[in-house]
């Protein structure tokens, strides 16, 4: 058996899923937070949130296709697991660090939004 063609399809269907997966969380509950920055304008918040989909599948996809290459040897089952673990360990902290990065940069929009509003409010 070449355990590196096994390392390498259980790699990429473990990262391709969780990334499909946050994607999905982050695309589907972002929105309302979008919608809040444009003052209600749905077809903007739309359209933002789904340019910042292919962002985040681009980098994603992009650092997975760089971490592919398996440089050590793998000999055994346990070097499989071991292999894998530190590889998609990777990519959940990515996936981890950009989600943070996304809410900061929601939060400040939003915030900067409602001073605007609010400055727009009392002038």
């Amino acid at each position: 058996m070449n355990y590196f063609i096994l390392t390498y399809v259980i790699y990429l269907l473990a990262s391709i899923a969780l990334t499909v997966w946050v994607a999905k969380v982050l695309f589907k509950n972002g929105r309302i937070f979008l919608v809040d920055i444009f003052h209600g304008n749905s077809e903007l918040a739309d359209s933002v949130n789904k340019l910042l989909v292919v962002g985040f599948y681009l980098v994603n996809i992009g650092y997975m296709s760089l971490a592919l290459k398996e440089y050590g040897s793998i000999a055994s089952m346990q070097v499989v697991v071991e292999v894998l673990s530190y590889k998609v360990g990777w990519i959940i902290l990515i996936l981890g660090g950009m989600h943070f990065l996304n809410l900061v940069i929601f939060f400040k929009l939003r915030n900067r939004a409602k001073r605007e509003n609010a400055f727009t409010i009392n002038a």
